[in-house]
């Protein structure tokens, strides 16, 4: 008999036999049931707009829906008016409204499509998830329209009635949206993000914004997120950084509309001290226009060379205050010889294209002057104070980790790190060694102390300068690449010197082999398991595959981000896991004006239609059912009374 304190709990919410006998039949039904539909995506990088689109499309799923229910009776247009009024409602109806063609019988019709696609979108969920997931004030009606029996005449008459009514009393509209959202609702069961929500596109707070309403996520961090979550915790490297790549893709939005962060005192600090120079090569991409704060480009570009030569300030301090990461070549602006425009890097000379470092010391180059510290005071404050990043923060921090075991799936944003000989790299942390799991469990905890633990304690201190090293470092597994090249990106003209090394996990783990030996290294079988992780682009165009090492490694970043899209060919993956088969949906670069329905490609067919019984919910519903056959065995035995009013 388990604990007895555990049944006496439990039997608070289950008080008779009756109670728990009717759980029982219920989660045992619930097992009997398909698996709901996972959406994994990787790498959004801010572009709000297209992400939004494909989490209300579902990536193609319900424009599929809708084909399969009514292309024997709806013509194309009709089935995109339709997807699009799903995706949209609230747009779409004001549209009609002032077009005046939303009359009684649109709704009729339109009412009577949308619930037979909720009929399709529900078939794999008991009635009551179903009812749950329906907005209350039109629950009890929705409930009856999906369970009409059209064999029935007086059903049928019922149902017209309910129609009728909805329309006389003028909410036809208010339910169509609920419809529109219940039908949405239900197509995507679980979403998992594999990292990047940051960085290069417009708006990543509206990601966020639109992830926090979502009714079932997860978050494995990427770099990008955990640059912001560095900067959250008042990291001057981290702030610098994620200043400083918002205003090279030209993303002032983001900063000062988003967050409202307060640009003014670096645009003023930086015409003062860059007013003639023209920064010629900090000039930002526009590959988005900014909508409420439109910054002169040469202005922008002082503010990028700014913030750039601050960042690479304190970053070398927290290099110095660290041996452990053994980064002192990546110290360089100690490595200039100012008098002759030099630099030194792996023991070779080059010529800088930009010496114009006025708050330089070049006895003491990684000093910062008055103007700069006082700049960065206040540029800190405004990410500490600030109350819209630090609810996205948290909303990272309790629905985020560094990786995760879901349904026989590995997610992680980068990599394990690895070396040449296929074995897992360490790292040490605090005086011990770490590699593979037990390495991203350690690190894990860093990144939760570097935002809970109190200001002034070492670990904390520690922890948050170390966010920092998971931004860029050699080691680290949400970047995975031997150093990060921004310094000669901006300095330097040898595209040599822009490489930056893949650590061999890239190369090995297209390999089977090396993927089974990550996939038991976490606990997972072999067999039928997967690894899903993205930070690398598919270059679709040049021939590249998204599938990896026999259809073990599924890599997801295909270039959602406009500033990849040349490159790769595409705009990136959705990667679809129901209960019949994976599939990976291909994106088009997205275009509000457009239709940009992603081809859907299945992947892998699953040898058993996969139930709830056999996932990782599966497994807690049938500990939940033992425990109640426990309960129910005490109250038989006398051992617990039954509540019987």
């Amino acid at each position: 008999m388990r604990d007895l304190a555990y049944l006496k709990l439990m039997s608070r919410e289950y008080p008779t036999i009756k109670a728990a006998s009717s759980e029982i039949i219920n989660l045992m039904a619930i097992q009997g049931l398909p698996k709901g539909t996972e959406y994994f995506f990787s790498d959004l990088h801010g572009e709000h707009e297209a992400f939004i689109h494909l989490l209300r499309s579902a990536s193609g799923i319900i424009r599929e829906k809708i084909t399969e229910t009514f292309s024997h009776i709806m013509p194309e247009k009709e089935e995109v008016e339709l997807a699009n009024l799903i995706y949209y409602p609230e747009k779409v109806l004001n549209q009609l409204e002032c077009l005046e063609t939303a009359d009684d019988e649109w709704q009729r019709v339109t009412i009577y499509r949308l619930v037979q696609i909720c009929k399709v979108v529900s078939s794999k969920y008991t009635r009551s998830k179903v009812r749950k997931k329906m907005p209350k004030e039109f629950a009890y009606i929705i409930d009856e329209l999906l369970h009409v029996d059209y064999n029935d005449d007086n059903k049928r008459v019922y149902y017209s009635e309910i129609i009728r009514s909805i329309i006389d009393i003028e909410v036809g509209d208010k339910f169509i949206v609920a419809l529109c959202e219940l039908i949405k609702n239900l197509t995507i069961d679980s979403l998992h993000i594999i990292g990047d929500i940051y960085d290069r596109g417009p708006r990543a707070d509206m990601i966020m914004k639109e992830l926090l309403h979502f009714h079932d996520v997860d978050i494995q961090w990427g770099n990008h997120d955990i640059s912001w979550m560095g900067a959250a915790t008042g990291n001057l490297a981290c702030i610098c950084n994620v200043i400083r790549i918002a205003i090279s893709y030209n993303s002032f939005d983001v900063l000062e509309d988003g967050y409202g962060i307060n640009l003014r005192p670096l645009s003023m600090f930086a015409a003062r001290v860059y007013k003639d120079d023209p920064c010629e090569r900090f000039l930002p991409q526009t590959l988005d226009e900014n909508i409420y704060d439109a910054v002169d480009p040469g202005l922008a570009a002082k503010m990028h060379k700014a913030i750039t030569v601050i960042q690479f300030k304190v970053e070398g301090q927290i290099i110095k205050r660290h041996p452990e990461y053994e980064m002192n070549d990546r110290v360089l602006m100690e490595a200039i010889d100012f008098k002759r425009g030099i630099i030194t890097i792996e023991g070779k000379e080059h010529s800088l294209v930009d010496t114009f470092l006025p708050t330089v010391d070049p006895d003491h180059p990684l000093e910062l002057n008055a103007g700069e510290e006082e700049l960065l005071r206040v540029l800190q404050l405004s990410f500490l104070h600030n109350g819209l990043l630090h609810k996205h923060v948290r909303f990272l921090y309790s629905h985020g980790s560094m990786y995760k075991c879901c349904n026989s799936n590995l997610l992680y944003h980068g990599c394990i790190p690895m070396k040449e000989d296929g074995g897992f790299e360490e790292l040490m942390l605090d005086g011990k060694s770490y590699c593979g799991r037990a390495l991203m469990d350690c690190l894990d905890q860093k990144v939760q102390n570097a935002y809970f633990m109190p200001e002034d304690s070492k670990e904390g201190a520690d922890a948050r300068d170390f966010m920092w090293y998971l931004w860029c470092g050699a080691k680290s597994p949400v970047y995975g690449k031997g150093k990060m090249t921004t310094f000669e990106h901006y300095f330097l003209d040898d595209p040599q010197t822009y490489k930056e090394p893949m650590n061999p996990y890239y190369r090995l783990s297209v390999k089977e082999e090396y993927c089974d030996k990550i996939l038991e290294e976490f606990g997972l079988s072999k067999e039928g398991s997967h690894i899903i992780n993205g930070h690398v682009p598919v270059k679709i165009k040049e021939g590249e595959s998204p599938v990896k090492a026999g259809g073990k490694l599924f890599l997801i970043d295909g270039g959602l981000s406009k500033a990849y899209q040349a490159k790769t060919g595409i705009a990136g993956y959705t990667l679809i896991y129901n209960s019949n088969h994976l599939a990976l949906a291909e994106h088009k670069p997205f275009n509000p004006e457009e239709e940009s329905t992603p081809k859907v490609s299945v992947v892998e067919y699953v040898k058993n239609r996969v139930m709830v019984a056999d996932t990782d919910k599966g497994v807690e519903l049938a500990g939940r059912i033992s425990d109640l056959k426990e309960l129910v065995a005490a109250y038989r035995e006398g051992i617990l009374k039954e509540n019987v009013e």
